[in-house]
């Protein structure tokens, strides 16, 4: 069997490529990049033969002409190559990546998959600051996050319950991270598609149904909309789920309703589906659900990139949890 050894949880942002100069003076900036070192440093010690990252979709990979609720990488996996991030052909596992597919089908769910995947800083962005080589196969699964109805966070729970079980029995001997990509609290100025009232939402909104073979037409425009917006971040939200991580125990936020957690957290905090993807796999890849906690690497906020940005190492324990 495969064994998950190690989880990381790490926010995004195109801008810590583009524009550093803006948050060199900010110790938030400087504490999360030097989280993101410490992890990167952690996931080496391990040497895994294979990464599994759970991410959004921000709309360059996927679209409003199609929009499932988990996709899965399984054949050639490009990186959209945005704002600096790894564009083109990306390592992937396929042998571990079918068993991820089977194995969900297996639990109940119904996996979307693609031969040719396209995925955006939602996944390359985590790659690139955690694994800069780029040398180690991965199997991207992409959440539905921005485009409502999202899946809910127990179905994500159960989702990362069944990469677990799926990794751990799949005859191989691998050693297997995971890595769980987005949040912390942010608020993207983004229309929910239904519900479009200003321009520059039917901007986007246009962007997202029409942009699979010309999202770069759209990019412009599109980001001086997201520059523009107010920063809205919650840091006592944040530390408060940071706190959950490390006790091993997310059923607090669980319990939480998606407006909830929307009017705390802002919409991006929708992106925490990965994060509690990621516990459930690690709790669950073993003869019997273990314990997981967690160690927050770094945090701060940072209202230059909208977001309240963390990094957390995640270990499964050898405590095994009781039924």
């Amino acid at each position: 069997m495969s064994e998950l050894v190690v989880g990381v949880g790490a926010s995004h942002s195109t801008l810590m490529n583009t524009h550093w100069a803006e948050v060199d003076d900010l110790d938030a900036a400087h504490r999360f990049r030097d989280g993101l070192g410490a992890a990167r440093a952690a996931l080496a010690e391990q040497r895994p033969d294979a990464l599994i990252v759970i991410g959004s979709n921000h709309f360059r990979g996927m679209f409003l002409d199609l929009m499932p609720a988990f996709t899965i990488g399984v054949g050639e996996v490009n990186g959209a190559g945005e704002a600096q991030t790894p564009g083109g052909p990306l390592p992937v596992d396929t042998a571990l990546a079918r068993t991820l597919v089977d194995g969900l089908v297996g639990a109940g769910f119904d996996p979307a998959f693609s031969l040719r995947m396209t995925v955006d800083h939602g996944i390359t962005h985590s790659l690139q600051h955690l694994v800069p080589a780029l040398d180690i196969p991965i199997v991207p699964v992409v959440i539905n996050m921005f485009a409502p109805p999202l899946p809910s966070l127990q179905r994500c729970r159960a989702l990362g319950a069944a990469i677990g079980a799926a990794t751990a029995g799949d005859g191989a001997k691998k050693r297997v991270a995971i890595i769980a990509s987005g949040g912390l609290s942010h608020r993207l100025p983004w229309p929910k598609w239904f519900d479009a009232l200003s321009e520059d939402d039917r901007f986007l909104v246009q962007a997202w149904l029409n942009g699979r073979t010309s999202w770069s037409e759209y990019e412009v425009r599109r980001r001086q909309i997201i520059r523009a917006a107010e920063p809205d971040i919650n840091t006592e939200f944040d530390q408060w789920f940071l706190g959950l991580l490390e006790s091993g125990d997310l059923d607090p936020l669980l319990a939480m309703s998606d407006e909830q957690i929307e009017k705390e957290a802002g919409n991006g905090a929708a992106e925490l589906r990965a994060w509690v993807a990621m516990s459930a796999a690690l709790a669950s890849a073993g003869s019997a659900p273990r314990r997981v906690t967690g160690r927050t690497l770094a945090y701060g906020a940072v209202p230059n990139w909208l977001t309240g940005m963390g990094v957390s190492l995640l270990t499964p324990t050898d405590e095994e949890i009781s039924a």
